[in-house]
Order: C-alpha cells, then structure tokens, then sequence
C-alpha cells in the first residue's frame, strides 16, 4: 500500500472492503476508469465520500497541466481569462488546456470522467456552479479548483474569484444621468444569470436614486452576444419614446446596440448613447470607441490560477474574492441633443 492512497485511518484495503470490491477496483474509480459497473462506482464514490479520503501527496501520473473549462470558447471575453491564466502557469512551468463542456451553469456529466483520466494540477472552471458529486469526484483525487465567476454566485463551499456585477451597473447609469439623460434603456444578461440580475439592480438603484423609473420596454433580457443586442435594441428603438441612451450588459452586446442605432438612422453618441461592460479590447477599436465599464477579466483569472496552485499545498478552504469593476469614459456617450 502506498503511502500517498492513505488519509487518517481509512486506507484503498479498506475501502475495498467494505464496497466487497477488488483495490484495483478502487483504484479503477479514483482514476476515471470506465471499465467499472454504475453501482459498483456509485458505493465507492460514497465510501471515499464518507471517510473523507483524499490523496495527501501528489502522484507521479499528475500531469503538469492546468485545466480551464468553458460553456463556449466564441467569447471574446473567454480570451482574456485564457490569457490570464497562461500567465500563470507559464510562470509555474505549466501548460494550458482548454476545455470546452456543458452550459453556462456547470459542465456536462462526461467532463469529469475525462479530467480523472488527464490527471491536471488544478482545474479552473468558468461557470456558476458544480455539481456535489463532481466535487467529490475532484477532491477525493486532491485535484484542487477554482471557478472563475463572471456568470453567477457559487455554492460557499468553492473557492471562486468574482467581480463588483452591481457596482458596474450602478457606475454605468450614473454615468448616463449625470449626461442628462432620463429614458435609459437597459439590456442585461440572461434571466436566470446573477451577473445579470446584479447588473441590472445597479441600473435599478441608480435610477430610483435619481428619481426616475425604467418606463415600459426599457428593460431587456439578452444573451451576451452581438446579436441578442442588436435585436433587444431594435424592439427598444421602436418604441413610440426611444431610449436616448442603453447600457448593454456586455460589449458585444454593445456592439449590436451600436449596429441597430445605424439601421434607423442615428448617429452614437449625438442622436443615441451607448454604455457596455466587459471592456474587451474590441472595445476601444469600434466606431465610436465604447464607454464601458472595466471587469478585469485577466485579472481575475491570474487570480483563480494562483489561488488554484494554493490549494494544492493548503487545506481547501471557501473563499470567494471579488475584484473592482471601473467605468471607462471613451467617445459612446454624450449629452442627449435634446432633453428630456
């Protein structure tokens, strides 16, 4: 028996026997192995659960990998978390490996089966939550990780690096008020996203503080992308009173707004001002160049990836960091031509 398959009293042997199982058998399951009946995996998985057995020393298969999991890969945003990590495992020695799997709320069940095989230092997951039994799986193995948390509020028992989604909302608002502007239009995220949600209780709150109110059709639901606020835009801009400014939930979506504003005719930021978030570098090259507000992307990926190779030496711990978010003044918005 070696050394590093032991964790206080409990040991493989012992698991073995009381599953009624081979060790080889247990060793099948704590590698992914798929060549282990459903129920034979399910009894084991919850004795190594039980008994709170972990690996206390890294074994020789681990392979000097950092893993980062994604819903999509399209994003513009995904790049600059990609590049957030790289920087840290280059200064660790480690290589990168994407992932892409499931959808924006946690990855799809076969992933883990794939990452017990890959055997990663680490793995960073860009969702808003994980399944119990994947963390399970993942910490029975002493594969430590992290989720990077642009998309939501993770259980508190996962160690997740996040933003300020509400202070972003509220400083982009402001921003428009301060302008003069009083109809804002606003195009979140997806509805049962909490990025999203806070984004919009920022709007929310800056208006109500200004004493003024989001008037019928003013409030959006879009999906992050150009396309979800182009159209989101164009139902806005339809209206029999317009918007004369919207914040848009992210720069792509910023995007689309700018796109529907050059269909009917306006002109950004003389006839329509627009406000995005994100700040991806895109940002700064449209026509004109985006106001948005600064999620620091890259930095909270640096971050994960640090806090990732932490817990490889620390006893895992909940702890959830969240970084500022800023507001980036550029040439998308000005006073409205007439107030209203």
């Amino acid at each position: 028996m070696r050394d590093d398959e032991e964790m206080g009293r409990i040991t493989l042997a012992q698991v073995a026997e009381k599953a009624g199982v081979s060790i080889s058998t247990v060793s099948k399951v704590l590698n992914g192995r798929q060549d282990v009946a459903a129920p034979t995996r399910v009894k084991v998985e919850r004795l190594l659960e039980t008994h709170a057995y972990r690996r206390t020393a890294r074994s020789s298969r681990e392979a000097p990998l950092i893993e980062i999991v994604f819903h999509e890969l399209d994003s513009i945003w995904a790049m600059e978390l990609i590049r957030g990590v790289e920087n840290v495992a280059k200064a660790n020695q480690a290589s990168v490996v994407l992932t892409e799997s499931g959808t924006r709320h946690s990855p799809a069940p076969d992933w883990v089966e794939g990452v017990l095989q890959r055997r990663p230092i680490g793995v960073v997951l860009v969702f808003s939550a994980l399944p119990q039994e994947v963390k399970q799986q993942l910490r029975a193995r002493s594969i430590p990780f992290v989720i990077i948390d642009p998309a939501g509020d993770p259980d508190p028992d996962v160690p997740s690096v996040g933003s300020a989604n509400w202070n972003g909302g509220l400083a982009a608002t402001r921003h428009l008020i301060e302008l003069g502007h009083r109809r804002i239009g606003i195009i979140t995220g997806p509805e049962d996203m909490l990025c999203s949600l806070a984004r919009l209780d920022g709007y929310r709150s800056a208006m109500s503080m200004a004493g003024l109110e989001a008037g019928p059709g003013l409030v959006r639901y879009g999906d992050f992308h150009v396309e979800g606020g182009f159209d989101r835009a164009m139902e806005m801009l339809r209206l029999p009173e317009p918007p004369t400014a919207i914040f848009a939930g992210s720069d792509l979506q910023a995007l689309g707004v700018l796109e529907a504003a050059r269909v009917n005719g306006l002109r950004v930021p003389h006839d329509l001002s627009v406000v995005g978030y994100d700040d991806v570098p895109v940002a700064r090259w449209s026509s004109p160049a985006l106001t948005t507000v600064h999620q620091p992307l890259r930095q909270m990926a640096e971050e994960a990836a640090q806090m990732l190779l932490r817990l490889r030496t620390e006893e895992p711990s909940a702890t959830r960091l969240e970084l500022a978010t800023s507001l980036v003044v550029r040439n998308s918005t000005a006073a409205p031509a007439t107030r209203n």
